[in-house]
């Protein structure tokens, strides 16, 4: 998204911006739910090839229809396209296999890092100035993390490091996004990751297929359907309200997490848990905060 895209209109919609982005914490939170469920019956490869063809499928019939493939798939940079895509497909991969190791609310809070790892990343990548505060901040993040997985506690096993690895890929695709914000459309980068990453899981697939049950098959879809729709409705709350605004609304994916942790999975984080989530949470919103003083 350009920098010019937060919002004239959108400053007197703050109320509707807050409400999509709630939407989209919600059915991302619920996309991850159901990658940890259906993980517990199929391979990883699989579950992630049913988010990427849905989702890719998905956009074929909502944008193609109305702009062309050839203007929606027309890239001023493909390598930058395809680093995006395979960085997006790796914190898949990473997430949804750590999933199968660590609840829910906790993996979320980890790979809630990924902000934080941008503000340190733009540095060396991008040339951008970061402020003492923001320094703070991130160090504040992983000491979040480092209570969470406290040692001797039940997460400081080595599969913890599967939502780090996710977090670090997710931050390497914020700041792709970020570089290809001037480039190409949001269209164009997100069909794009679509179709790469489908291609690739495509590739893979036979060596893991499964035949899924009706009812997996269609979770299966759900689950590609809430990644689509989280997308989209992100992208309508940036056109109403500044991302500054609306970052402390984001970190309700890591309670609609917890929420669903316990409903789905009868897990409910420890108090030690609860503390690094919140110190997670808190530093991501000084962080937040920080740049946008700046």
């Amino acid at each position: 998204m350009s920098a010019q895209n937060p919002t004239l209109k959108g400053a007197e919609q703050p109320l509707k911006a807050i409400a999509l982005m709630c939407m989209a914490v919600l059915l991302f939170a619920s996309h991850d739910a159901l990658a940890k469920y259906l993980s517990g019956f199929y391979a990883i490869v699989m579950v992630v090839w049913a988010r990427y063809v849905v989702h890719t499928l998905l956009m074929l019939v909502v944008f193609v229809p109305r702009a062309g493939f050839s203007a929606v798939v027309r890239t001023r940079r493909p390598g930058l396209q395809l680093a995006r895509a395979l960085c997006l497909i790796g914190t898949s991969l990473f997430f949804t296999t750590g999933l199968r190791y660590i609840p829910l609310a906790e993996a979320t809070a980890v790979n809630f890092l990924a902000p934080l790892l941008v503000t340190a990343l733009s540095v060396p990548l991008l040339g951008e100035r970061v402020s003492r505060s923001q320094w703070l901040a991130v160090l504040a993040g992983f000491v979040g993390v480092l209570i969470v997985v406290r040692p001797g506690g039940a997460l400081f096993t080595p599969a913890i490091l599967l939502p780090l690895c996710s977090a670090f890929c997710f931050g390497c695709y914020q700041l792709l996004t970020r570089k290809l914000s001037g480039i190409d459309s949001p269209t164009t980068s997100n069909f794009l990751t679509g179709i790469f990453n489908s291609l690739i899981m495509t590739a893979l697939v036979p060596f893991f297929w499964t035949v899924p049950s009706l009812g997996h098959a269609v979770f299966m879809i759900g689950l590609g359907t809430c990644g689509m729709l989280g997308h989209m409705l992100l992208t309508q709350a940036f056109r109403h309200a500044a991302p500054a605004m609306l970052a402390p609304f984001s970190y309700g994916q890591i309670l609609f997490a917890g929420l669903f942790g316990y409903l789905i999975f009868n897990h409910t984080p420890d108090v030690y848990g609860v503390v690094g989530i919140a110190v997670i949470c808190l530093s991501g919103l000084a962080a937040a905060w920080a740049q946008r003083r700046n």
